[in-house]
């Protein structure tokens, strides 16, 4: 009985113990009541909560005029929405405000303009806020307001599959001729190839021969002729202007200034980077200002280390190696941001393989935004702010297009509006490398689009820049002449210009680009050299842009010989740098090899391409001026190209001056010619360099040239 009692009654010591704890459990669930109980006070007397809940219980039909308790609690929401950001709570409850137009509708836009989303906006009260248009008593240019707001912050938006599932409800929008363009937009970002249907179809098309040919309507079918392109039968132009415009929106700098202050950057429809949400961490959207996206899934929550055979889709992220992408080529899941294919090499291999062209499509309209409001629409605080992350951004693109061997149809249009504001020194090598990565442009637009610009450019920027612009149009010249030179079909009618989009120019139109560009940099080069002084470091570059030009048709198949202009020839003749000399002599080798090849074709084949008379003039003009010049000492004589007046001749008091630029007086060779003098009569204490012209010593001194290196001169007039 006793132990009976002792196991069933605690000791006293346990009995102490088991009070101590009822006791401290009993504080520690007061403290915790006590701390709640004082948290929903301070809830309840928050200003900023009490101003939400008057917008959630105000009544329809309340006056706002004379309303003190209105303005008083909507400038404390705009106060915290400008300085902090809106909580997702916050913005539910003001939008649904807004839209139910409880109040009429003048303070329905003064609200829109106020929702600055803090992290991420629910979805749910965007689906209601789309419901309260089909009312009918909102104006449109409040309605077009909205549309704005949504597509302001679309990718801060927590979800997508209620907007999807009213797509229908919103195409129905289309109709409304200023909702249009913003419905059309916005059904662009919304679109999987399940909400492509032939009724749909009809109605764009309708709206096309109502409106016109408008490039809102004309990227939305472009997008549904990549998903069903039976559907479809309409012929989109292949270079169109931006079909979506990027308008300075109210809520882009609010947006930027709350992202600052709050010290993390939220990802919007307007910003560039979308680094998209991370699943396990927190609810809120980061990203770093001009960041490139993470590789991630659309429908994975974890990534997965082992791929499941039994996947219909198989995520980018999950793929490690060549062979991996080469097993699933045909059950790649394409990532929810399209700017994350950027930064992954084997995403890359992808689009270079299996040339999707929705994949291409998603990627040139992300890309598109990105550069138009970074570095186009920067007053807010874009790339320009950064230019380091700018820099890094840029050169990410480089290396893609370089990988892809072509350049992306949004970076073209981006560059065609950005030179127009450019400084020339803001990002130099960046963009001029984008700018030698561009297409083959039409000779009918090629002076618009890019010569204007870069002339006004070239002529007010230092002697770098143009060195700079040199090179880059050299480089655009070797893609456009490899374009040519690979894609050419073999009935030379027709060129396809690139491999992933059909823009097809006739072998006439091409050829008249490139002379266009040919010319153009002649202009460029002609008065360049003139106001740097027939630099030496200029001249180099402009050289090997016409060593590129001279070797068009051998080297590159394009039936076409352009000859340098007098402005090129003459300052690289006279150039006190013997390198450019011995340059321009192996570019008149090349043009002579060149010719002679194109005649032969023409005697032998009747298709071979005509020269004019015109270009053999002028390459037989250089070529004699070169050899009276350099090897037949005969200068300035009436005939030989450069003609000086008897009298100023005699007034320079030069004595033999038609021997002036041979090759033992030219200015270039003159430190050779002394030492081949000092090699030959070391003895002589009176140098006579006229002594080398004599049969032995010319010919002894030639090969000495030809030993430093100059195979240039010993290629234009080789040794009998």
């Amino acid at each position: 009985m006793a132990a009976k009692q002792n196991l069933s009654e605690p000791s006293d010591s346990d009995s102490s113990s088991l009070t101590d704890q009822s006791v401290s459990g009993r504080s520690g669930n007061r403290s915790l009541r006590v701390a709640e109980k004082e948290r929903r006070k301070n809830e309840a007397e928050d200003p900023f909560v009490l101003a939400l809940k008057y917008f959630s219980d105000v009544g329809a039909g309340t006056p706002v005029y004379g309303n003190d308790e209105f303005e008083t609690n909507l400038v404390l929401v705009e106060r915290v929405a400008y300085s902090k950001g809106l909580s997702p709570e916050a913005i539910s409850v003001m939008l649904e405000f807004a839209m139910s137009l409880r109040m009429g509708t003048g303070p329905c836009v003064r609200v829109l303009k106020c929702l600055i989303p803090a992290t991420i906006v629910p979805q749910e009260p965007i689906v209601r806020a789309v419901v309260w248009l089909g009312v009918g008593k909102i104006p449109i240019s409040t309605q077009v307001l909205f549309i704005k707001w949504v597509l302001t912050v679309f990718d801060m938006i927590d979800a997508k599959d209620q907007l999807r599932a009213i797509y229908g409800f919103i195409f129905s929008f289309v109709t409304e001729e200023n909702l249009c363009p913003f419905i059309c937009h916005l059904l662009y970002l919304l679109t999987r190839k399940e909400s492509v249907r032939v009724f749909r179809v009809r109605k764009l098309l309708e709206l096309q021969s109502k409106l016109g040919r408008q490039p809102f309507l004309l990227h939305l079918l472009s997008l549904y002729k990549v998903f069903c392109p039976e559907l479809v039968t309409l012929s989109i132009p292949s270079r169109m202007k931006s079909g979506f415009r990027n308008y300075n929106t109210p809520w882009k700098s609010a947006l930027i200034a709350v992202q600052k202050r709050n010290g993390s950057q939220l990802a919007s429809s307007t910003s560039l980077p979308f680094t998209i949400k991370d699943k396990t961490s927190s609810r809120k959207r980061k990203h770093c200002h001009l960041e490139l996206p993470v590789l991630s899934s659309l429908v994975n929550k974890q990534p997965q280390t082992e791929l499941s055979s039994s996947r219909k889709v198989v995520p980018l992220v999950q793929l490690n190696s060549f062979a991996q992408l080469l097993e699933n080529i045909h059950r790649i899941e394409l990532p929810a941001q399209m700017g994350s294919l950027l930064g992954s090499s084997l995403a890359l291999q992808y689009l270079d393989c299996v040339q999707d062209e929705s994949a291409l499509l998603r990627l040139n309209f992300w890309l598109g935004y990105a550069l138009h409001e970074e570095f186009l629409f920067y007053g807010d605080g874009g790339a320009y702010q950064n230019s380091e992350e700018a820099l890094q951004f840029l050169d990410k693109l480089l290396f893609t297009q370089h990988f892809l061997q072509e350049a992306f149809s949004s970076s073209e249009a981006f560059l065609y509006k950005f030179l127009s504001v450019w400084d020339g020194s803001l990002l130099r090598p960046q963009i001029l490398g984008l700018l030698s990565n561009i297409p083959v442009v039409p000779s009918s637009q090629i002076g618009r689009l890019l010569f204007e610009p870069l002339m006004q450019l070239f002529f007010t920027s230092s002697l770098f820049f143009k060195c700079g612009l040199m090179e880059c149009l050299n480089n655009m010249l070797l893609k456009w002449l490899t374009w040519h030179s690979v894609y050419a079909l073999e009935d030379d009618l027709d060129i396809s210009l690139n491999s992933h989009t059909s823009i097809n120019m006739t072998l006439s139109g091409f050829k008249d680009s490139v002379m266009e560009l040919v010319h153009f940099v002649g202009r460029l080069a002609s008065v360049g050299l003139q106001l740097e002084g027939c630099h030496t470091l200029l001249l180099s570059f402009v050289l090997d842009f016409y060593e590129t030009v001279c070797d068009t048709f051998l080297k590159y198949g394009l039936p076409l010989v352009v000859m340098p202009p007098p402005g090129v020839f003459y300052p690289a003749l006279f150039s006190l740098d013997p390198v450019s000399v011995d340059r321009l002599a192996y570019i008149m080798y090349r043009y002579k090899v060149n010719l002679t090849s194109a005649k032969s074709q023409e005697k032998v084949t009747e298709q071979a391409f005509h020269i004019s008379r015109q270009t053999f003039r002028e390459f037989n003009h250089y070529l004699v001026v070169m050899v009276n010049c350099l090897w037949n000492s005969n200068m300035f004589r009436p005939g030989m190209g450069v003609q000086l007046g008897e009298e100023v001749l005699l007034k320079s008091n030069v004595p033999q001056y038609w021997t002036s630029f041979d090759l033992v007086h030219h200015p270039a060779f003159m430190s050779y010619a002394v030492d081949f003098h000092q090699r030959c009569w070391p003895g002589r204490k009176d140098m006579d360099l006229n002594s080398i012209k004599h049969s032995k010593p010319w010919s002894w001194y030639l090969e000495y040239l030809y030993s430093q290196g100059y195979d240039g001169l010993k290629q234009c007039v080789p040794a009998p």
